[in-house]
């Protein structure tokens, strides 16, 4: 692709993602018509489809409903705040099929300990951004290790008195 083609493609997403923010902050918390009313009926977005419903009505006063002009702009849309393109990875061979470029990977939440420090690492030697690293504990310094003898052996001390 022509560097400069792709520099403008870069500058139009980010002005996307600038002016998604700008409108998500003004976007209204859409809730289900009456779910502040009721414990049973939850928050979760259901369309007001009764027949005198003030809210399909629109009426002063009740909350707003989901609506077309609400929607993000077209070039932000599927995208991840960073600006890439999310992809789920369930196996280290799907790293393989990620452009590094245009794409981000989320592991499943499923994968294991040991296969998630695999693809994480498979993921760093092709500079693909993850987007739900877990870190790894650091083995303790020599330091650390002494001061926790010293303690340890102190509360013995302690104990046979």
């Amino acid at each position: 692709m022509n560097p400069k083609k792709q520099e403008v493609e870069n500058s139009v997403k980010a002005r996307a993602l600038a002016l998604r923010k700008r409108l998500k902050s003004k976007k209204p918390r859409f809730r289900r018509q009456e779910s502040w009313r009721y414990k049973r009926v939850s928050e979760i977005w259901r369309k007001p489809r009764g027949m005198d419903s003030k809210m399909r009505k629109k009426k002063k006063g009740w909350p707003k409903s989901v609506e077309i002009g609400y929607r993000g702009p077209k070039a932000a849309r599927g995208l991840h705040p960073s600006g890439y393109i999310e992809v789920l990875i369930h196996t280290v061979d799907d790293v393989e099929k990620v452009n590094p470029k245009t794409q981000a990977i989320r592991i499943a939440h499923t994968v294991g300990a040991r296969k998630r420090i695999e693809i994480t690492a498979r993921a760093g030697e092709m500079a693909i951004h993850v987007l739900n690293p877990r870190e790894v504990e650091k083995p303790l310094a020599e330091e650390e290790v002494e001061e926790a003898e010293a303690v340890a052996e102190t509360e013995e001390a302690e104990e046979k008195k």
